[in-house]
């Protein structure tokens, strides 16, 4: 449920259309587990003790949210991990690799096709940017304006001066014109914010 929950806000907008790739021992006990059922209401915005989550596959076909289930194909990745493909109503795109890790934890692993590696339980931040001088010190600048504290921070790239991913979680909440005003930044291409899964 929470990987599903997780991948849902990391949309950022209602969803027309999830494609669910399951891998591992998820693919081979997820339908008598539960599993596809969970993550599908995790998709829903249902949180761990909702009552609904049986129900899952008919509430999201009155809503409209067209589903649909396969295999990953991965390499050296967690046995308890989906692949999440989600279209927006606007059009918007995201794919997350997500993954059970025990005792009712996750671990984002890939945010469309990057690495990034937390957990969701902090707020964080996901800016997707060009490798080039400038956007480390627009994020960490914003938050210290805003007075909210790095916890921990991650930047990988694809290649110099090529695709950049920063993953920044923070001990507090991030306000929604920080994040505005950061997706105009010269270089950033995309923000996307997850208040943490106890928001």
């Amino acid at each position: 449920v929470r990987m599903g929950y997780v991948a849902g806000k990391l949309l950022g907008e209602p969803i027309q259309k999830a494609e669910i790739l399951l891998y591992g021992s998820f693919l081979a006990t997820g339908e008598g587990h539960g599993t596809r059922k969970a993550i599908v209401a995790g998709l829903l915005g249902m949180q761990t003790d909702d009552y609904q989550i049986a129900d899952s596959y008919e509430i999201a076909a009155q809503r409209g949210m067209e589903v649909a289930f396969g295999e990953a194909r991965l390499e050296e990745a967690h046995p308890n991990t989906a692949v999440i493909c989600l279209n927006g109503i606007s059009g918007k795109q995201t794919e997350v690799q997500i993954s059970s890790i025990g005792g009712s934890r996750i671990s984002i692993d890939k945010i469309d096709g990057i690495n990034t590696g937390f957990s969701g339980e902090c707020p964080t931040l996901i800016v997707h940017n060009i490798d080039q001088p400038g956007c480390i010190v627009a994020v960490t600048s914003m938050l210290a304006k805003k007075n909210v504290n790095i916890a921990t921070m991650q930047v990988y790239r694809s290649a110099k001066g090529q695709q950049a991913v920063m993953v920044v979680e923070c001990d507090q909440l991030i306000p929604e014109d920080g994040i505005v005003w950061l997706a105009g930044v010269e270089g950033v291409q995309k923000v996307t914010y997850f208040p943490g899964l106890t928001a």
